[in-house]
């Protein structure tokens, strides 16, 4: 499978009362195979919205979105998604939560036993495949998300703020995890989230958006998601160059922010 190509995205908003919002404009970008992307910025950046239209929810109003060679037009099971909360099916247990895209397949059971068993032992929950979803806490039903994700076989895994829920230590070592899954797996990662140092944590390539309309304001390759891979996230964040590029970023968001706000007031 050949990268992932987001062409000229533009996305508008028609509302009731005539007006519109412009949430994404020209935005371009082209992934390799295997990279991993996170994407941050202030809110109304539009990139949740970029994530849908990834993803097939919703189609833009300009440009396209190309992966192995093929536009996108819709959902389909080579990009899986993993959202903030882990929309779990409440009434199956851990197993058939992660078998269930298999299952939809017609796949042999064995096969997806065998699939399930490798899974629940790659993300750490190996004696929790009977359990039921609400038995269990926020990060080991986000685990299962993840599970369930790769079970399809994705080329792509969009994630939505997989882990903005969790306290601080969990979502630590699920930061640990999603970089351990990347590496092993080699599949291409696209990841949203609002944590300057997570963004920076998790991602080997990472675009800052700014609003209004929502468009690509720089983009960095970092070397912080390889170095994770192998070394205490702790550690990284002490290594040459984290501070003074999370400092950076922190200032060129709150800058965004600082002229959304003069604008609202500007307005009122």
């Amino acid at each position: 499978m050949s990268g992932l190509i987001i062409d000229n995205i533009s996305m508008r908003f028609d509302l009731p009362n005539g007006a519109a919002v412009q949430a994404l404009q020209n935005v371009s970008l082209e992934l390799k195979q295997g990279e991993l992307l996170s994407v941050l910025g202030p809110s109304g950046c539009g990139k949740t919205t970029l994530l849908n239209i990834l993803a097939g929810f919703l189609a833009p109003t300009e440009g396209q979105i190309v992966l192995g060679g093929k536009r996108v037009v819709g959902p389909s099971p080579e990009r899986g998604m993993v959202f903030q909360q882990g929309a779990l099916f409440e009434w199956m247990n851990v197993r058939h939560n992660i078998d269930f895209g298999p299952r939809m397949k017609g796949m042999a059971k064995a096969e997806r036993d065998r699939i399930t068993d490798h899974l629940l032992e790659t993300v750490g929950l190996h004696d929790f495949g009977e359990k039921a979803v609400y038995e269990l806490s926020g990060g080991m039903q986000q685990r299962v998300a993840l599970a369930r994700c790769l079970a399809n076989d994705p080329d792509v895994i969009l994630m939505d703020e997989p882990l903005g829920a969790l306290d601080a230590l969990t979502r630590e070592k699920m930061q640990g995890l999603v970089l351990k899954l990347w590496k092993e797996t080699g599949k291409t990662v696209v990841l949203i989230t609002h944590s300057v140092e997570e963004a920076l944590l998790l991602g080997e390539r990472l675009l800052v958006m700014a609003p209004r309309p929502g468009r690509i304001f720089r983009e960095y390759n970092l070397p912080f998601a390889e170095r994770g891979v192998n070394m205490d996230l702790r550690e990284v964040k002490k290594s040459e160059g984290f501070a003074e590029t999370r400092e950076e970023i922190l200032s060129m968001i709150w800058g965004m922010e600082e002229e959304i706000m003069g604008k609202k007031e500007g307005a009122a």
